[in-house]
């Protein structure tokens, strides 16, 4: 199996689809949770919402480097968010989390052993195949917190 393919599907597995490494991810996570189980603070912990837009707005700012367009994302910008107010605009915003994950996921797979080696954007930021790499990582650390926030929010219910 190409490179990139099997980067793209260790993506897929922790946003769409997986089991192997943690035995969920996002998208099992996500997809049943009521907007309100989403937006609820626990202590000072950012909620679900917050934890799952943060990885939107990154996955999102990477693709968008992959269609051609700048980098423009800056982590000072990485948990601000409009607030969700319903269902639907919950359900809005994960099906753009869905759909964008699979336009990355189907960018990393096109791409040859050259481009994963090649530099992301400029030199400090390291080769594509580090983002995508780094992107993968991110995601997992923060879906362990949505499973423990998620589990923190449903054992009073």
């Amino acid at each position: 199996m190409m490179q990139s393919l099997q980067i793209a599907n260790r993506f897929r597995e922790v946003i769409l689809n997986g089991t192997w490494i943690a035995n969920t991810n996002f998208k099992d996570q996500l997809v049943d949770s009521d907007w309100q189980i989403a937006t609820k603070k626990v202590d000072s912990l950012n909620t679900i919402s917050d934890l799952a837009h943060h990885i939107h707005y990154y996955i999102s700012g990477i693709l968008n480097v992959f269609n051609g367009g700048t980098l423009d994302i800056k982590d000072q910008f990485s948990f601000s968010f409009p607030v969700i107010e319903s269902q639907k605009q919950w359900s809005l915003f994960l099906d753009r989390f869905w759909n964008d994950s699979e336009k990355f996921a189907l960018k990393v797979e096109s791409m040859s052993d050259e481009k994963l080696d090649s530099v992301f954007v400029d030199e400090k930021y390291g080769t594509f195949k580090r983002n995508i790499e780094a992107m993968i990582e991110h995601s997992y650390y923060h879906l362990g917190q949505i499973v423990l926030i998620k589990k923190m929010l449903l054992k009073d219910k």
